[in-house]
């Protein structure tokens, strides 16, 4: 009697470990296709983005700039006709202003060239002359694959971006340090904060979602610590 309790025994825990690690191996299987699914979609967003101010850089700003020679050239019989030509040279000058705006939004030439540093010294730079939040950025130096580089500039673009546009925050601090083989990316805002349980639940406008995705996508983890009116800090660690 005592056998058979035994072996029935046994009998049940080998099947629950079976269970157990059935669900251990397709839950593992349902995270790596997730995240296969994320990088697919991140390097689909990021080769469409290359594409498009490859094309706006390579091709429509020579064209208008074209354009705007020839008109140049033209000779105005009247004041009524030098003051249109002036008008749609001035019009092109806007144009083309903004094609190199929307180019550098795109894909900085700056990260492609010099690196996530130096890129965001520049786009910070871009920034302060158009509005009133003192970004301060201080870092060690390290080094990434170009792809990782990439994820990381548009992980700090977009909390910039939210910081300027949503939080009515005066200062917003940065700071990128390593400790051992992971990098540690910290910003805090004194801003007006939010509430994060109820943004992640039902707004995904303030690009939460993208920052999880690309921090998931680096292998790293981020930790929110935010409540309104007391301002928001990220903690973004993820392994060099």
């Amino acid at each position: 009697m005592f056998n058979a309790v035994l072996i029935s025994a046994v009998i049940l825990v080998l099947i629950i470990s079976f269970f157990i690690i059935y669900i251990v191996r397709e839950h593992r299987k349902v995270l790596k296709w997730q995240q296969a699914r994320i990088a697919a979609e991140v390097n689909t967003l990021e080769n469409e983005r290359k594409r498009i101010a490859d094309d706006l850089h390579d091709e429509l700003g020579p064209l208008l700039s074209a354009i705007k020679l020839q008109i140049n050239h033209l000779e105005p019989s009247d004041e009524t006709e030098t003051a249109v030509l002036e008008k749609s040279s001035d019009q092109i000058d806007s144009i083309i202003q903004r094609f190199r705006e929307i180019s550098y939004d795109l894909l900085p030439n700056t990260l492609v060239r010099k690196g996530f540093i130096k890129a965001t010294e520049e786009f910070i730079g871009k920034l302060k002359p158009l509005h009133p939040v003192n970004i301060s950025f201080t870092y060690c130096d390290f080094t990434l694959l170009p792809e990782r580089e990439i994820n990381l500039y548009r992980i700090l673009q977009e909390i910039i971006h939210n910081t300027v546009k949503h939080a009515r925050a005066t200062s917003l601090s940065i700071s990128i340090q390593k400790n051992n083989k992971m990098l540690l990316l910290k910003t805090k805002d004194d801003g007006i904060g939010f509430n994060y349980s109820e943004k992640t639940q039902i707004d995904r406008g303030l690009g939460l979602l993208s920052i999880h995705s690309r921090v998931e996508l680096l292998g790293g983890q981020v930790l929110v610590n935010t409540q309104p009116g007391l301002g928001t800090a990220f903690e973004i660690e993820m392994p060099l």
